[in-house]
């Protein structure tokens, strides 16, 4: 497991992690989310030994990294996919990392297979793209082979079938009972990857719980409503005291009245109606709700909403 306790980093007089206890469990994704300058990546860092705690600890695997005997064998980490000198090949940077963490040199071939830069493995990183970049960096989390995986925005820059990819990767892995802790501001990917949701606000713990428990607990049931005579149907469920606003997907979203009530009048009134549907929250407008007020950066538009 990661193990946060009471973990505190300052910096001067700001307050970049502020007590943060939680644990990331075997066997699962969990999602690390916040608004930027929440404290996530400070908090990874903290996690991987690259800065130290004002108070309070992180442990991986029950240690603190620097006393990881091999580290890459333990936690694997991508933070920063452009950090890799230019001039190396992918091949000549995965070599030096597996040399001087005494991996065999054939965890190398495997994992830029796995990745699927082998017919890249001979050109300079400098030519490559973020989606190529963020190929290396998991290829390099994944060279020790081990329990612990710490990513923050893995899925930053790659296409389609590349975020398929790592959410297929991700899953697969906490199928075979590794640990998977991953920053992303996708909401909607996380959704389809992440098991589990650690949520900050102002470096403080805002929610620790399970992806379908943080949806259900904090969303609000609505209708989604789709008719050929839209501005009609709106203009009468209205006048029941409904909000009403355009879906992103299409047709109405309709707070204050039920599937069935909305049928009922659309049959009262000879209005036809093609799609009925109650629902609630996805993640992404859940998590819009619970963290604005911890965002540090906002435009006058979304400080208003």
């Amino acid at each position: 497991m990661i193990e946060a306790r009471d973990l505190t980093k300052r910096y001067g007089s700001r307050t970049a992690v502020d007590r943060l206890t939680f644990s990331v469990r075997p066997g699962r994704v969990t999602g690390f989310l916040g608004p930027n300058g929440a404290g996530k990546s400070t908090t990874m860092r903290l996690a991987l030994g690259l800065d130290t705690p004002t108070s309070g600890t992180v442990t991986v695997a029950g240690h603190r990294y620097a006393e990881l005997p091999a580290p890459l064998r333990t936690v694997g980490a991508l933070l920063d996919a452009r950090g890799v000198h230019g001039g190396r090949t992918a091949r000549s940077y995965l070599t030096g990392l597996a040399a001087s963490n005494r991996l065999p040199r054939h965890r190398v071939a495997d994992v830029l297979d796995l990745t699927g830069l082998t017919e890249a493995a001979g050109r300079r990183v400098k030519g490559f793209s973020l989606g190529m970049s963020q190929r290396l960096g998991i290829a390099a989390a994944l060279l020790g082979d081990p329990e612990v995986l710490i990513l923050d925005e893995p899925v930053n820059g790659l296409d389609t079938e590349g975020v398929r990819w790592i959410r297929t990767l991700l899953k697969s892995l906490a199928a075979q009972g590794r640990t998977v802790f991953l920053s992303s501001h996708l909401m909607s990917e996380l959704e389809l990857t992440a098991d589990h949701v650690i949520v900050i606000g102002r470096g403080r713990l805002l929610a620790d719980t399970s992806v379908r428990d943080f949806i259900e607990t904090n969303s609000r049931a609505h209708t989604l409503v789709r008719s050929p005579e839209p501005e009609r149907l709106r203009e009468l469920m209205e006048a029941r005291g409904a909000a009403v606003r355009l879906d992103a997907r299409g047709g109405w979203r309709v707070d204050g009245l039920d599937a069935a009530a909305i049928g009922d009048l659309a049959r009262d009134h000879g209005l036809a109606v093609h799609e009925l549907a109650s629902a609630r929250s996805s993640l992404e407008e859940v998590y819009t709700a619970l963290s604005h007020e911890s965002a540090e950066y906002r435009t006058p538009q979304e400080a208003v909403r």
